[in-house]
């Protein structure tokens, strides 16, 4: 008989009938001592960024400057998240250095790139940080990242882009499932296709992409430096696509994983949709069908749900405003902070098949590239989970105008990606390391 190190592993399968279906880490069948066996390294990184955009109410959001460490007094917005004190950080004096249009929302949030960066471009951006974490972190899952979205029309300002806060290389936004229903099905339906006819229509798309590739590089030969430019960039879409087949190749014929939530309810919106969706996030994270993920939050939704009437533009300036206005912002806050507190709970809670929790190998980021109104320095940054190694339980107070991008890369470094630099990083954010 083989050593059970061999015989049970992270993926533990069956093979029946040409096809491996995926089973659950059974404890009876000693998984917990493979775990053991092999120096407990079952348990995968993982990354979450949820951005809210529209920025906070500021006076009542940050913790005092003059308080640093661990002994600080909880803002009131962020008094919902009380019971968690201990477990996340907040981070002031950050900022995007080269993003200086507040229109933009949370468009170069992930990414710190310069909008006017591409000579000629009106408008430019790069890779975010959570695809270069789905890199090397998402090879061994059937989703390298899920990018999800809110369906609202833009993030932060309310003009602009805003659409995604995921970029890929080629500095093109990443879609992805717009409500929980469709991030429910995207994760976990069905493919009811029968095996072979799946095959043929993956065999055909990639026929597709092979005549498709050879036709743009005879047109190649005939073109100008710009148009040999944007020649370039479609062939690299053309790359990408091939490595979504691949990926889909690998996976074909294993069932996906059934999680404990039940399949979304259609038609929630605001607060409902948010929890829902954090719920989709932590299932999607217990079943290792994704280790990085990024959530633009709705926020418009948020207010109609809560019964207020302030539109989210005219409450991201706040400032000089009537004070139900004021009244607005503080309880989109507090919501949001309810929210969080929820999610943090059920990380916490969630167990590892090695008996520690998601919490444990999981780091959340919570956050907006504005301030409030149009102020794009000292971004609201919360941190939380212990998947990177960062300090917890802190307020954080850094050099203002410290790169954003110094944060990205310090939970780059302590998720085990190789990275030296990130966006337009100086070094990583060696203050959140503990």
């Amino acid at each position: 008989m083989k050593p059970l190190t061999t015989r049970i592993n992270r993926r533990h399968a069956i093979q029946t009938a040409g096809a491996l279906i995926a089973l659950p880490a059974f404890e009876s069948l000693g998984f917990r001592r493979c775990v053991a066996a092999v120096g407990g390294a079952a348990s995968p990184k993982r990354l979450v960024f949820l951005g809210f955009g529209w920025g906070v109410t500021e006076d009542e959001w940050y913790p005092k400057i003059g308080e640093p460490g661990r002994d600080y007094a909880l803002p009131p917005l962020l008094e919902p998240l009380a019971t968690h004190k201990a477990d996340f950080s907040i981070v002031q004096g950050l900022w995007n250095r080269s993003t200086g249009n507040g229109h933009y929302g949370s468009t170069f949030w992930l990414t710190g790139a310069n909008e006017y960066g591409a000579p000629g471009q009106s408008f430019f951006n790069s890779v975010s940080v959570d695809q270069v974490a789905a890199r090397a972190l998402g090879t061994d899952t059937r989703f390298e990242s899920l990018a999800l979205d809110c369906g609202e029309a833009a993030n932060g300002s309310g003009h602009g882009p805003g659409l995604s806060l995921s970029w890929d290389a080629r500095g093109k936004p990443v879609g992805g499932p717009r409500n929980p229903v469709e991030a429910f099905h995207r994760l976990f339906a069905k493919d009811t296709t029968p095996l072979e006819q799946q095959k043929a229509l993956l065999q055909q798309r990639r026929s597709i992409l092979d005549n498709a590739l050879e036709n743009a590089r005879d047109l190649g030969r005939s073109l100008g430096k710009t148009d040999q430019d944007k020649l370039d960039e479609y062939l690299q879409g053309i790359r990408d696509l091939e490595t979504r087949l691949s990926r889909d190749e690998k996976w074909i014929g294993t069932e996906r994983p059934q999680p404990t939530l039940g399949e979304p309810k259609p038609g929630l919106a605001g607060r409902e949709e948010i929890a829902l969706m954090y719920d989709v996030i932590v299932a999607a994270i217990q079943t290792d069908s994704t280790r990085v993920l990024t959530y633009r939050q709705p926020v418009t939704t948020l207010l109609t749900s809560m019964g207020l009437k302030t539109e989210a533009h005219t409450m991201s300036h706040y400032h000089g405003r009537p004070g139900d206005v004021v009244e607005s912002s503080r309880q989109r806050d507090l919501a949001q902070s309810e929210l969080l507190a929820g999610l943090i709970a059920k990380l916490k809670t969630t167990k590892e098949p090695d008996g520690t929790s998601l919490f444990d190998h999981t780091t959340v980021v919570y956050g907006s590239n504005i301030r409030t109104g149009h102020s794009l320095d000292n971004c609201p940054t919360l941190i939380t989970g212990r998947g990177a190694g960062v300090k917890l339980g802190e307020n954080i107070v850094v050099t203002k105008g410290t790169p954003l991008s110094n944060a990205w890369l310090a939970l780059l470094q302590g998720s085990g990606v190789v990275a030296e630099s990130f966006g337009d990083s100086t070094g990583p954010l060696r203050e959140v390391v503990a």
